[in-house]
């Protein structure tokens, strides 16, 4: 019985081995939508119906809770939550973590608040009047820094593939978005909101009104770290956004 065999894997000797398993087990039960004690860990990734959407939506909500950059292609080599939790030991260390932050809520509000651009040329697309705006700036920004382009030069009106989103940058931008705004929607969501505007839009919808940045709320302040100099360390890659969530709080 799966769950049997899952608690005697857990109970392994070492324990960093045993977190780091029931937490990429906990990890691919929200992404295959099944609860965690139906996740069978000696299973392969393949029996589960991972497609490449899924290998890589799962490798950036690894990413994204460790702060490493694994590939989606690793499963392939590592092809059960097992093998590939030994894998993730040989990334982590010895202590088996690194800087996680999935236990920890995300706080979407004052990232957001951060993300938006400094009102400098009304060059924008979308009118800054527009409800969704700030959410707009957002996902402006995130498509930019994975396109590595100005967020400027993105057309909200465009649709993903014009703008140069295949699948895997698709999968890549839905699971940041997720964790920036503590959502759980799919990749597909992008068939159905097929560019930023519309996506901007239907995401505003359903955030609480609290979580949508304010216009009230000045962003060229002057604080102890630029927010235009933390964004451009997070566009360059030079921080992550789990990093940038972490010294926001203490500079908002």
């Amino acid at each position: 019985m799966p769950s049997e065999r899952q608690t005697a894997l857990m109970a392994a000797p070492t324990e960093p081995f045993a977190d780091v398993l029931t937490a990429l087990v906990r990890m691919l039960a929200d992404v295959l939508r099944l609860k965690p004690e139906k996740v069978d860990p000696e299973q392969t990734f393949q029996t589960f119906g991972f497609d490449s959407l899924l290998a890589v939506e799962y490798a950036a909500t690894v990413n994204a809770h460790y702060g490493t950059s694994v590939k989606a292609a690793v499963l392939v080599d590592h092809p059960t939550p097992l093998a590939f939790a030994r894998y993730m030991m040989r990334e982590l260390g010895p202590a088996g973590t690194t800087q996680p932050a999935a236990d920890t809520p995300p706080a979407p509000a004052p990232f957001a608040a951060a993300m938006r651009p400094a009102p400098v040329a009304p060059a924008p697309v979308a009118p800054q009047t527009s409800p969704a705006s700030p959410v707009l700036d957002v996902l402006r920004e995130e498509v930019a820094r994975i396109l590595c382009c100005d967020p400027w030069d993105i057309d909200s009106t465009a649709s993903f593939p014009v703008l140069g989103l295949d699948s895997m940058l698709s999968a890549e931008f839905v699971a940041v978005v997720n964790r920036m705004y503590g959502l759980r929607e799919r990749a597909v969501t992008l068939y159905d909101h097929p560019n930023l505007h519309s996506l901007a839009s239907y995401i505003n919808g359903l955030l609480p009104a609290a979580a949508v940045p304010s216009s009230a709320a000045p962003a060229t302040g002057p604080g102890p770290m630029p927010l235009e100099d933390l964004l451009d360390a997070v566009r360059d890659g030079r921080v992550t956004v789990d990093q940038a969530l972490a010294v926001l709080p203490r500079r908002v």
